[in-house]
């Protein structure tokens, strides 16, 4: 993993998002809800919910908003319910690419998940044919302008909670944990007041590919474009290296 900037990824990412605002608190928004209704509203009693609230804020979601969602979910018995899905498959070159996305209607979403996939030159294969080239895993960004503490103390601390591992990047630092160790790692790092630039479990891959050819990069580009629109999509990891 090192060498590759996580952080400028993200930054990339959220200056898209941020022309798009709506469509992250759409995707944030739903995961309120799927929470809610597994854990219940009270974020003392639901890690789960405690998690999303800390994503929502992170991405600069009003409390007000996020107070809603929660009520929104908790007081609507017949509120949507979503379901869960994952797609696999191939951009172009054989990049490797998974989507997770939460719908009221299976079939709209993977009619739309084929095409973007098509749109862009790949194609979706059977459940599990990439997902064994990545490791699921919480992942915490740390941006190092926001960061006025020490390295080796925000290394301990995170360690000490039950990280896996932790890197400096160039612009950033990276925490690795378990999934099942996410909540207690970045509840550690929040109750010390450490700013997290990003906090979410994610699919990280064991190997990156290239993409050379200006029309692979093209392709590759249109459907991430394609998949990031579509408000049934919650995530997209993919193992290209941009």
């Amino acid at each position: 993993m090192s060498g590759h900037s996580k952080f400028a990824n993200i930054k990339h990412k959220k200056e898209k998002n941020d022309a798009a605002k709506g469509k992250i608190f759409t995707v944030i928004g739903r995961e309120l809800a799927v929470a809610v209704k597994e854990g219940g509203p009270d974020p003392a009693n639901n890690s789960k919910l405690r998690d999303v609230i800390a994503k929502a804020k992170a991405n600069n979601m009003p409390n007000d908003t996020i107070d809603r969602g929660i009520k929104k979910a908790a007081g609507d018995a017949n509120s949507v319910n979503y379901v869960t899905m994952t797609y696999e498959g191939y951009g172009p070159s054989g990049v490797a690419i998974i989507v997770d996305a939460l719908t009221d209607n299976k079939n709209r979403t993977a009619s739309n998940v084929r095409a973007a996939f098509t749109k862009g030159g790949g194609n979706i294969g059977t459940p599990g044919c990439v997902s064994f080239m990545f490791d699921k895993k919480g992942q915490i960004i740390i941006d190092k302008e926001e960061f006025e503490g020490d390295p080796d103390e925000l290394m301990m601390m995170a360690l000490d909670a039950g990280a896996e591992d932790f890197s400096e990047e160039e612009d950033s630092f990276e925490i690795l944990t378990d999934p099942d160790n996410f909540s207690a790692v970045r509840e550690a790092l929040e109750a010390e007041k450490i700013p997290m630039m990003e906090a979410d479990v994610t699919m990280i891959p064991q190997t990156w590919a290239e993409l050379t050819a200006e029309e692979d990069i093209k392709k590759m580009t249109r459907i991430l474009d394609l998949l990031d629109e579509d408000d049934d999509v919650q995530a997209v990891y993919h193992n290209w290296d941009e």
